[in-house]
């Protein structure tokens, strides 16, 4: 299946989780004949993913008068470090509306985890969303509750009955992805939710990817999990 098909990309997409939010962002960018990627969370730069960068405050009058896709938007530099600032939900929500071409979204950060659960201010997705793709590696399950691979643990551990140090089971990723205070949380009434197993890199990982999908898509409120290797702009498979 192809990666736009995959993720249901039109509209409002936004991407959360841990495990590989910005390289699926690149990967749909680069299948879709046009779209807009941006951010409502700090995002490394990614100019080389992009045919045209925008820095500008008003990125919806930017996007109407755009002829060279896919195109990026940000707000600007944060401060002297290496990455871009994102916009508030409400300019995305504008800049959605500014433009039929689908708006693809960082709007959570895991400091490269491949696990995460979300702090109280997190994640900041747009009310327009149409699609959310909560995001976790398959890598994650046999590895320690720790700071190493998974971001903000304790919260994890809240979630899912784990104590620090024990190894992370395929139920627990599941769980995380299907949590109120977890994958789901911030999602827009409507909008779909189609996770994303990531990392599926051999048998053994899609073995795994596979068990944490299982229990994922029996939640109500989950349309599809994609298993994928978005490093090579990949789908193993879609699972309904």
């Amino acid at each position: 299946m192809e990666l736009a098909d995959a993720f249901a990309a039109e509209g409002l997409l936004a991407v959360v989780g841990a495990g590989g939010k910005k390289s699926t962002l690149y990967a749909l960018a680069a299948d879709l004949d046009r779209a807009v990627l941006t951010a409502t969370v700090r995002i490394p730069p990614f100019d080389g993913h992009v045919e045209r960068l925008a820095v500008t405050g008003e990125p919806g009058g930017v996007v109407e008068s755009n002829d060279a896709w896919p195109l990026g938007v940000v707000p600007g530099r944060d401060g002297d470090r290496d990455r871009y600032l994102g916009y508030g939900t409400a300019t995305v929500d504008d800049l959605a509306e500014a433009t039929d071409a689908p708006v693809l979204v960082k709007a959570d950060g895991a400091r490269r985890r491949w696990l995460k659960a979300p702090a109280d201010d997190e994640p900041q997705v747009p009310a327009a969303a149409s699609t959310v793709v909560p995001v976790a590696s398959a890598r994650a399950v046999g590895e320690p509750l720790d700071a190493e691979r998974v971001h903000r643990p304790e919260r994890i551990a809240a979630l899912t009955g784990l104590a620090a140090g024990e190894e992370i089971r395929p139920g627990d990723v599941a769980t995380v992805l299907t949590h109120e205070r977890g994958g789901l949380k911030g999602v827009p009434d409507g909008a779909a939710v189609r996770p994303l197993v990531n990392m599926v890199d051999d048998a053994d990982l899609e073995a795994t990817a596979r068990e944490i999908a299982a229990e994922v898509v029996a939640h109500p409120r989950v349309e599809a999990v994609v298993l994928g290797r978005m490093d090579l702009r990949k789908v193993v498979d879609v699972v309904e």
